[in-house]
């Protein structure tokens, strides 16, 4: 949900039973405060200036100000995440957050991109012994280890890794996927995907590859505004999403040639060999007597050199399929 509550309660109850009714199996917040993300300076540092951005003017205290989810909200909204059969949970930015969200015996936690060096922050959530979830977005390799191990030696032995790009939003080419099956290699852990991009393709995309946790922002109408929305999903889309993902795993199956179970009335309807007109005991095959054609029922394609200029071992009538006992 990010900031996409609009400061609303009701609005954020409203999410969640979007999200829900799309057909997700996960609802997370984000656990901070501006006083725990950053100072109320508006100092040239403070301030984002990127014509680019979504933020662009905001200082930082004003944006998460303005994003932030009001703590007295994450109960209530967490109640209705599992009524609603989700597994809900939240960001914590800092180790009072921490505190907090264990007060409300979340089952999982989730670190933020750019949080993913805060090795102080890593321990105390390791500390919990629950599952951590862990975006990767600009952490090299080198860094993305020292987080892995620290949280292995705090006592996390459940660790799920994200592929993440930090833009916001992201583009498609800069999502290089082909990092999740790098990373499981690596790390030996299930990898996912928080997507920034538009649509559903990456997500799609990533689930060929091994990801199996799907990150996506979320609001009722981009129309609303907020300061995510621009790169949210609406309902419809992320309804979309769930199937296509739900369908793209159920693809994957495993190695396998031949005929399927459900390919077996159709294999009749492969090439064979048959006769196009009445042919004569004694006559020779011939392209003007013989026809690769559908059904199967006579000899394999790959045989028909071998029967042209054979002779046939007694009369055969147009329609019928060539075998073995027509041979000479």
């Amino acid at each position: 949900m990010s900031g996409n509550h609009n400061k609303s309660l009701e609005c954020s109850l409203r999410i969640v039973e979007a999200a829900a009714k799309a057909g997700c199996q996960g609802f997370k917040l984000q656990t901070y405060t501006a006083d725990t993300m950053t100072l109320n300076y508006n100092q040239k540092e403070f301030m984002i200036d990127d014509p680019n951005s979504l933020w662009n003017g905001y200082s930082l205290y004003d944006l998460y100000s303005e994003a932030s989810t009001p703590w007295e909200w994450h109960e209530i909204i967490l109640k209705r995440c599992n009524e609603l059969g989700m597994i809900g949970f939240s960001t914590p930015f800092d180790e009072t957050a921490v505190d907090y969200l264990e007060s409300l015996k979340v089952p999982i936690y989730k670190v933020a991109s750019f949080e993913n060096t805060d090795l102080p922050l890593i321990k105390k959530i390791a500390k919990t012994g629950k599952p951590m979830i862990i975006s990767t977005g600009m952490a090299t390799l080198a860094e993305i280890d020292e987080t892995v191990q620290t949280a292995k030696n705090e006592g996390c032995n459940d660790l799920i890794l994200l592929k993440c790009t930090s833009a916001y939003p992201s583009l498609p080419t800069d999502s290089n996927l082909l990092t999740i099956p790098n990373m499981y290699d690596n790390f030996d852990t299930i990898v996912g995907l928080s997507d920034h991009t538009l649509g559903v393709g990456t997500s799609i995309a990533s689930i060929a590859l091994g990801a199996r946790v799907i990150e996506k922002h979320f609001t009722l109408n981009r129309a609303d505004g907020g300061v995510d929305s621009a790169f949210s999903m609406e309902p419809l889309e992320m309804k979309m999403l769930v199937d296509e993902c739900k369908r793209a795993f159920q693809s994957l199956g495993k190695i396998q040639y031949g005929v399927t179970q459900n390919e077996r009335n159709n294999k009749r309807f492969r090439r064979s060999i048959y006769a196009s007109k009445d042919i004569e005991k004694g006559d020779v095959f011939s392209e003007k007597n013989i026809k690769r054609i559908r059904p199967s029922e006579g000899l394999e394609p790959k045989y028909y050199e071998l029967i042209i200029g054979k002779m046939a071992s007694k009369r055969i009538y147009k329609g019928t399929s060539i075998n073995w006992d027509d041979l000479i």
